[in-house]
């Protein structure tokens, strides 16, 4: 035990930077991390917070547990004069999806954003208050991405002036919806708007109670109810619910009609853009990135603490057991996975910014909501492509960081069994990512041709957006062959030109190939745009390291070692590409792509001793992670024995089912063999 304990304290004797600048980096600013800090020990110190038993709790307990949450946050919030942005940190804090959790983040958005002026100003303050506790009502159990192809209907009757909300289809039953099962006294329902004649003007929003505010009963002519456990356990607190609408009647005010309206004789306004309804839906998607990024860091702190400690097979310099993480097939796996952390949560920070800092998002945002619609297409882009990048690397990180740890990984207290869980889905909520793959290739494609078509006329060429800069490569290349063979795989410029014209020439490719299209084509092509649009970002935090972020040289030095990192191992993945496209050649006395795994392997070898450092500057703590192998101090063995009293299992030394079962069997047994032992 004690050379766990030596292993630890010798891991953090080798950084070589302030763990402390690059926390406040991640965290925004020194002052962030000291909120987040004080929240966190705020939080941890609350007995109502503790996570001690939440392993052994049936999905029942699980979501009486996050009620009792939920109040308690409320309480500390009264308390603490917390703003909304504050709450929301807390409630992140807490580790468990929560059934409050779509209300702030789904429901109060889109109502906000979208409600008539007259509705919000009834029902605003309810809202942020949660007077009343809102759900999103999109899917269908037989429509989710498919947005055009929802099947409930909300008919207008002009005679009374009322919309009628109803399910005409099995398939048309709300499904998958976080909060409805239980909890929610209102939702937004996504359903197609019949006007007067049978007009189907296609999905559009309206605002429907769905339980009484007395006694929180489903209100008449309408069915809800939880729709069961979900795979292996994950969001068991929440209550994701099904409902069905038998002719519902709602007021005609109740349609979210700051854009799209209906007049009181069933005549229809347009929106400034078909698409003006998906706002809310782009927002939640731009804020995945970030979220992606601290539950990969959350995963990858784990794996690489638990690494440093675990000691098995070969013997090393010190005689002992080689360190796990010392060994190449762990660290190829863990390093890229560190850098992602980083890459997806600066990004997510930048996307996220206030108008007056942010480099990229918020400023189309405000943009939109001021009524100028030419921005929808850019955040689409973006927010459908990062969402299905991130989300994608989240569920095949954490299970690879939970691999790389044996046997202990499978361990509920390993905490890494828990987040994958809870975030498995994330790949198909908010649009299922192979649907988003598609949106983004025909984004691309539309882009190609615009551009293309401005060469060969005197048409001016048309600005380019950042999700679609890669497209400049097309033009410098004109003149020659895209080839390269001896490509400096250390620079961070070279690595960043080959994945945008990677992108380019995918694009190009399924451009000239669209009568006869592979089956992959559309994954590949929105991997490449969005990968080479991260690239490009990548790059830009690359150069702008001490100015953007306030680091020193030592943490300038090993911060670009990580970006670089992410460079390497997005162009080793994209190898496949990059030789079909003919954009890299194998020479027979040079073969780059050899020397490109050897730059990872040597650029892995400098960051290891670093690796400690790199996940403490995350800054959580050990309530945070709620891991026996992630424990701070090491002791990951004498956490999981302790761990393992609590199992219920073991509160009795004769478990129940003895005198029923088991001795019975064994009686049998004993029997049996007697018998035969005398033939």
């Amino acid at each position: 035990m004690s050379q766990i304990s030596s292993d630890v304290e010798a891991a953090r004797m080798q950084i070589q930077f302030s763990v402390a600048l690059l926390r406040d980096m991640l965290h925004g600013n020194h002052d962030e991390w000291i909120k987040h800090r004080n929240l966190v020990a705020l939080l941890s110190q609350d007995p109502a917070f503790d996570k001690s038993l939440r392993p052994f709790l049936s999905r029942s307990e699980r979501y009486t547990r996050a009620l009792r949450l939920v109040s308690r946050l409320v309480e500390l919030g009264d308390q603490h004069k917390w703003t909304p942005e504050q709450y929301a940190t807390a409630e992140g804090l807490l580790d468990d999806p929560l059934p409050f959790t779509l209300h702030a983040s789904a429901f109060a958005p889109v109502f906000l954003s979208q409600g008539s002026p007259h509705l919000v100003s009834t029902y605003g303050s309810l809202v942020a208050n949660r007077g009343i506790l809102g759900c999103y009502l999109q899917t269908e159990l037989g429509h989710g991405s498919n947005v055009a192809g929802l099947e409930t209907t909300a008919t207008y009757i002009p005679e009374s002036g009322e919309f009628e909300i109803h399910t005409p289809t099995l398939t048309a039953t709300k499904w998958w919806i976080g909060s409805l099962g239980k909890t929610s006294t209102h939702g937004v329902v996504q359903a197609k708007l019949i006007l007067p004649g049978g007009r189907d003007m296609g999905p559009h929003l309206f605002f429907v109670q769905l339980r009484s505010l007395e006694d929180h009963r489903v209100l008449p002519n309408i069915s809800i109810g939880d729709i069961g456990p979900k795979a292996m356990g994950g969001y068991a607190s929440v209550d994701n619910g099904f409902a069905r609408f038998d002719h519902v009647r709602i007021p005609r005010e109740h349609l979210l009609s700051r854009f799209a309206q209906v007049t009181e004789s069933g005549e229809y306004v347009k929106p400034p853009h078909a698409k003006m309804s998906y706002g809310g839906m782009l927002m939640l998607r731009s804020r995945i990135v970030m979220w992606q990024g601290w539950i990969i860091a959350k995963a990858i702190t784990i794996a690489i603490r638990y690494a440093t400690v675990r000691r098995q097979g070969n013997s090393g310099p010190d005689g002992a057991e080689r360190q796990i993480i010392t060994y190449p097939s762990v660290y190829y796996r863990l390093l890229p996975i560190l850098s992602r952390a980083y890459v997806f949560i600066l990004l997510g920070r930048n996307l996220q910014a206030s108008p007056e800092q942010a480099k990229m998002f918020a400023p189309l945002a405000k943009r939109v909501e001021a009524g100028d619609t030419s921005p929808l297409a850019e955040m689409h882009a973006i927010s459908s492509g990062l969402k299905a990048l991130t989300t994608n690397a989240v569920v095949q990180d954490v299970e690879t960081a939970r691999r790389a740890l044996g046997g202990h990984g499978y361990s509920e207290f390993s905490g890494l069994g828990r987040i994958y869980a809870d975030n498995l889905p994330s790949v198909t909520y908010e649009g299922d990512n192979y649907v988003l793959h598609q949106q983004v290739t025909r984004a691309a494609v539309k882009a190609f041709h615009a551009y293309v078509s401005s060469q060969h006329s005197s048409a001016d060429t048309p600005t380019l957006t950042p999700s679609t800069l890669y497209l400049r490569t097309l033009q410098r290349d004109q003149s020659g062959s895209p080839r390269h063979v001896l490509i400096d795989w250390n620079d961070p410029q070279t690595l960043v030109d080959l994945l945008e014209k990677r992108a380019a020439y995918t694009v190009r490719q399924h451009v000239q190939n669209a009568r006869d299209p592979d089956a992959s084509v559309e994954q590949r092509v929105a991997k490449g745009v969005m990968e080479a649009f991260v690239a490009r970002q990548v790059l830009g935090m690359l150069e702008g390291a001490a100015a953007d972020y306030g680091l020193r040289e030592p943490e300038v030095a090993v911060f670009r070692e990580l970006l670089k990192l992410y460079l390497l191992v997005t162009a080793e993945n994209a190898l496949v590409d990059l030789l079909s496209l003919g954009l890299i050649s194998v020479d027979v006395d040079d073969d780059p792509t050899l020397r490109l795994r050897r730059a990872i392997r040597d650029l892995c070898l400098k960051l290891l001793p670093q690796s400690i450092g790199l996940t403490d500057a995350f800054g959580f703590s050990d309530w945070e992670l709620d891991s026996s192998l992630g424990r701070h101090d090491g002791k990951v063995y004498e956490s999981l024995l302790e761990r393992a009293q609590t199992e219920p299992l073991n509160q009795t030394e004769i478990p129940d089912g003895y005198e029923e079962y088991l001795k019975p069997l064994l009686e049998r047994g004993r029997r049996e063999a007697a018998s035969r032992s005398k033939l």
